[in-house]
């Protein structure tokens, strides 16, 4: 029934004139606003919704995931725009926030919704 249906993501915000600029200016990522939501045109031709929402809690979990070639390049280069990284307990991760243990190099950070997103590099 869905098989061939361009299905997407979405994740709720508590500030869309924040949201976007977040990712739009900061990430560079092409927003566009409708309906009092935005779109994220992501690479790929990927697109995800973000919607308003009074009452939003953030995601307790990675709702996005950015692959990168250089994860040191692209820390530096988030955290000259002002992005501070995330600091799990336990989580293996270098004096960057860089999680090298278990998996490919990841290194997560928060909107300004506190949603949290990850920078990682595949193997």
């Amino acid at each position: 029934m869905f098989r061939d249906t361009k299905a997407f993501s979405g994740f709720s915000v508590d500030d869309i004139p924040a949201a976007r600029t977040f990712y739009g200016d900061t990430l560079g990522i092409d927003v566009t606003e409708a309906n009092g939501m935005l779109t994220l045109h992501l690479a790929g031709d990927r697109e995800t919704l973000v919607y308003p929402k009074p009452d939003h809690t953030p995601a307790t979990y990675t709702i996005l995931n950015f692959p990168v070639d250089d994860i040191e390049r692209a820390v530096d280069d988030l955290v000259a725009r002002g992005v501070r990284f995330e600091r799990y307990a336990g989580a293996g991760q270098d004096e960057r926030g860089i999680n090298r243990a278990g998996g490919p190099p990841i290194a997560w950070f928060t909107d300004p919704a506190g949603n949290i997103l990850s920078v990682i590099q595949p193997d």
